[in-house]
């Protein structure tokens, strides 16, 4: 379901192509110097978690074995992992055996980095237009163009262009601003009453409407306008309208309930505008971007320009309430957002108090990765 949109940003910038294969980067890059991001440690390097949090980490990770069947990276740890026993002397016997243990390291920061939460939201809402269900959860456009630049630059893996011909010319598409005017050339899956209700849908990328049959329709990230996600808190900040230390989802929509005149313009602040499509009805957590049902706590979004999905990771961070979490976690969502070489957004699972969870999560962590023995070591990019 590619779960984890926050975001699934590919920039459709009006410029030159030249410009454009540089990352849409107007300005020079300040030089950085250079870093390891990958340093070996020993196992006894590494904080100690519980065996309940190790067992369900591990589990957690050999979810997605099925998926990486024929990875030449994890083909081999996998197979080895389907012969463990459960229970937790046997996993860590499996891990020292398997895997070698490296700190994940920034330029900037070195071994501190910043985990965030995000969670699978459910909204009341209905499959038709009424009184109070004006607000569109729209699906893929007819109309929306995607080009696949890897296509042509394979340097440019996972990059894609998105808009609209007009003509034989390929322009950018209708920004969010646009869409909540004018409306899109697009189905209407379903219908919510509350305009927030839809940003923060599109903010987590995934997420279950409740209609009045009782039914939990589940819908997920399918596309993007192709225009940058901006935080709608940026906004209110810059506004002078909530301090940038207060900000939390809960604190947002209260504003929005407080200045529902004001809240198209905040929402306008934010060009980017997500497109949905139906998943299966089901009890299972939502599908990340490796197509396996994500785990609560022990799931997260990761760049993968640092950390190849798949791979199996060592979290020690702390809750919002400041109590300790360490416990090995799964790479197994991706989003635009979350960039950089220690971090990693956590699932905290569906509904309102995983929501809470979520939008309170905003802290200092630091993050080991646990790679193969055998296997090559990944290039950062």
């Amino acid at each position: 379901m590619d779960f984890c949109y926050r975001w699934r940003r590919f920039l459709f910038c009006a410029v030159p192509l030249f410009a454009l294969l540089a990352a849409c980067d107007y300005g020079k890059p300040k030089p950085t110097p250079p870093v390891d991001t990958y340093v070996s440690v020993k196992w006894e390097d590494l904080p100690a978690t519980s065996d309940e949090d190790l067992l369900a980490g591990f589990n957690s990770w050999y979810s997605a074995c099925a998926r990486m069947a024929n990875d030449k990276i994890w083909k081999g740890s996998c197979s080895a992992a389907a012969q463990v026993q459960p229970n937790a002397a046997a996993v860590r016997d499996f891990l020292k055996s398997n895997l070698q243990v490296y700190s994940l390291r920034s330029a900037d920061k070195g071994t501190k980095g910043l985990i965030t939460g995000y969670f699978e939201p459910i909204y009341k809402g209905s499959l038709e237009r009424t009184d109070t269900t004006t607000v569109p959860i729209y699906g893929v456009p007819d109309d929306l163009v995607v080009v696949a630049l890897d296509s042509i630059y394979p340097e440019l893996k996972g990059k894609r262009l998105r808009g609209r011909l007009e003509g034989r010319t390929l322009k950018p598409y209708d920004d969010a601003a646009t869409i909540g005017r004018q409306g899109a050339n697009a189905p209407v899956l379903a219908w919510l009453s509350n305009p927030m209700d839809l940003q923060f849908l599109q903010i987590q990328g995934s997420g279950r409407v409740q209609l009045d049959t009782g039914r939990q329709m589940r819908i997920a990230y399918a596309d993007q306008n192709g225009h940058p996600y901006r935080p709608v808190g940026r906004w209110l900040v810059d506004h002078d309208q909530l301090k940038k230390e207060e900000l939390s989802m809960s604190r947002i929509r209260d504003w929005a309930t407080a200045n529902p005149d004001q809240v198209p313009e905040l929402l306008a602040s934010n060009p980017s505008y997500v497109f949905f499509g139906v998943r299966p009805d089901s009890n299972e957590g939502p599908r990340g971007s490796l197509n396996v049902p994500l785990t609560p706590g022990f799931s997260v979004a990761i760049d993968r320009k640092v950390i190849p999905l798949g791979s199996l990771l060592w979290l020690s961070t702390t809750r919002p309430n400041g109590s300790a979490m360490i416990r090995p976690v799964a790479a197994q969502d991706t989003g635009g957002a979350i960039a950089g070489e220690v971090r990693a957004d956590l699932f905290t699972g569906t509904g309102v108090e995983a929501g809470e969870l979520a939008g309170n999560m905003k802290q200092a962590g630091q993050i080991w990765l646990l790679w193969p023995k055998d296997a090559a070591m990944p290039t950062a990019h």
